[in-house]
C-alpha cells in the first residue's frame, strides 16, 4: 500500500540553488523537473545576488 496517493515521501526533491530549501516534485513541474532551480518567483528575481541570508 505504499502506492496510494499523497505519499510526498517518495517523492523526488532537489534544493533551491539560492536559498537551499528543499523543494518537492509537483504535478505542474512534470515536464521540466530537471529545469526547476528556484524555489519561487522571489528566489528567480534574486538569482544573481549570491544566496542564503
Amino acid at each position: 500500500m505504499a502506492d496510494f496517493k499523497g505519499n510526498k515521501q517518495s517523492l523526488p526533491s532537489k534544493p533551491c540553488v539560492v536559498c537551499g530549501r528543499e523543494m518537492t516534485w509537483r504535478k505542474a513541474w512534470a515536464k521540466n523537473w530537471d529545469d526547476v532551480r528556484y524555489c519561487s518567483q522571489r528566489c528567480r528575481q534574486n538569482k544573481g545576488r549570491g544566496g542564503s541570508s
